[in-house]
């Protein structure tokens, strides 16, 4: 082992100075300063250069992490970039959403006592840098073949398929029927998280390198039969967008909100405040149910909204929380308070909501999930006074209808089901293939993408088996 393998004795863990509470707060933009070469060079010598690299193992898209951040060590920029992009199609925006603590992060071998390397702000450096020095991600093909595959959904998922088949050259078109590419990437997570330039800047990219978006534009079964008649293979990527509710007595109360819409219609706004409409929290008392991702992403806009007072509200303890630890954090010192072994029992109110009903929880056996199940502590019923409520309990799917008309098969869940006995990722409809929420669930972006990248390999095997690649 070199001696440089021992940076990280003298050399501690250091992520980019976050702006100051004050300001980020009252801003949708992103929460840390830019970081310098110099930082991000040496924190790169950090890592040990594991010969079993768990981090990588980790990660959901295997991405080659020791490999990459050697060569920022070396201040190769765009070296480093092209090998992040060989297992990411988006490395700049995974660095800036994944819960790196609960994967890479959390895996890497210096967490024994000396903190995790910054992979995740490492990541990101690396991929904007080579940006804004004009690096572009290369193709692997000198020419495209004579086939096109159609792609249902701009998220996560299908972004990440259609770049991995126009790299290997099958030329492809993306539908969706938002204005603007990304999915939840765009429209469910805050730009304190995700600035919407970043997502912008990569639907350039996927259009110089020849991939076509038709947007605006909702996909029925007549669309979808044409499509796929002008098409050698669809794959479907629609996430999932339908709320789950839960069972809490007067729910449907004037003051309730959903998650998804509470964020849509905010970042839309953002993005266009002239035909936008938000659903704006200024000056009121706001909680929010759920202990996710989500749910911190409410937690956060409700306060640069400028609420009067927001309170996160979680049936278990903090450890058991499944959001990323350092959201929560953040959370905290933006001003959220968080009600932990709290569980909401009715929405008070006169045909709108004024208080929660809620009563403190114990955590008992583990339930079918394996987590320890929430108990109600008799006799501790308590009201907090409320103006708005959002639920953020997760997502499910609600499938189209023209899955079932396509002969597509689906899970108990309402997902769809893979056939899976020849090629990873297709239907029971032999020429359509799937990934990312619809076919796992309500999950992370990296799995979507690790999903769409992977779908294409097999698209393109299954292209091949039929005779049709040449």
């Amino acid at each position: 082992m070199s001696e440089k393998n021992f940076e990280f004795l003298d050399l501690e863990r250091q992520e980019p100075k976050l702006k100051a509470v004050e300001v980020r707060k009252l801003e949708f933009r992103e929460i840390y300063e830019d970081q310098t070469l110099g930082n991000a060079v040496s924190q790169s010598s950090r890592c040990l250069d594991c010969g079993n690299p768990y981090c990588q193992w980790k990660c959901p898209l295997h991405n080659k992490i020791p490999e990459w951040l050697k060569l920022l060590e070396q201040s190769s920029i765009e070296e480093a970039a092209d090998l992040c992009h060989e297992t990411n199609a988006f490395p700049e925006i995974c660095g800036r959403i994944c819960p790196q603590d609960k994967l890479c992060e959390g895996a890497c071998t210096l967490n024994t006592g000396y903190e995790a390397v910054t992979i995740g702000q490492l990541e990101k450096y690396i991929t904007d840098t080579a940006l804004s020095k004009g690096w572009k991600p290369k193709k692997y093909a000198s020419k495209n073949t004579k086939h096109h595959v159609s792609i249902i959904g701009a998220g996560p998922a299908g972004l990440a398929c259609a770049e991995s088949l126009i790299r290997r050259g099958i030329s492809c078109t993306v539908y969706d029927k938002h204005q603007q590419i990304g999915g939840l990437l765009t429209y469910g997570i805050p730009e304190f998280k995700l600035e919407k330039k970043i997502v912008i800047k990569r639907r350039q990219l996927l259009e110089e390198l020849g991939v076509k978006f038709i947007l605006n534009t909702e996909v029925d079964t007549k669309r979808l039969t044409e499509i796929e008649n002008n098409s050698h293979a669809v794959f479907l990527g629609l996430g999932t967008y339908e709320s789950i509710k839960g069972d809490i007595e007067g729910i449907s109360k004037e003051g309730v909100v959903e998650a998804l819409p509470y964020l849509i219609k905010n970042t839309e706004y953002l993005m266009n405040p002239e035909d936008a409409e938000k659903i704006d929290f200024t000056n009121q008392r706001v909680a929010v149910l759920g202990g996710g991702d989500t749910a911190m992403d409410c937690v956060r806009t409700a306060i640069r909204q400028q609420a009067k007072s927001v309170t996160c509200i979680y049936r278990r303890d903090q450890e058991n929380m499944p959001g990323s630890t350092k959201e929560i954090k953040h959370a905290m010192e933006e001003g959220v308070k968080f009600l932990f072994n709290t569980q909401p029992l009715k929405v008070v109110g006169n045909g709108s909501v004024t208080s929660l009903k809620v009563c403190e929880t114990k955590l008992g056996e583990p339930d079918d999930s394996g987590r320890q199940r929430p108990e109600v502590i008799a006799g501790s019923d308590q009201n907090i006074e409320v103006d708005k409520l959002v639920i953020a309990f997760g997502y499910q799917a609600d499938l189209p209808d023209f899955i079932l008309e396509k002969n597509i098969n689906t899970t108990s869940r309402g997902l769809i089901d893979l056939k899976g006995d020849q090629f990873r990722y297709q239907t029971s409809n032999p020429k359509y293939f799937a990934g990312g929420d619809m076919i796992i669930g309500s999950s992370l972006a990296v799995h979507a993408i690790a999903h769409g990248r992977d779908a294409a390999q097999e698209i393109i095997r299954f292209l091949a088996s039929e005779g049709q690649l040449v």
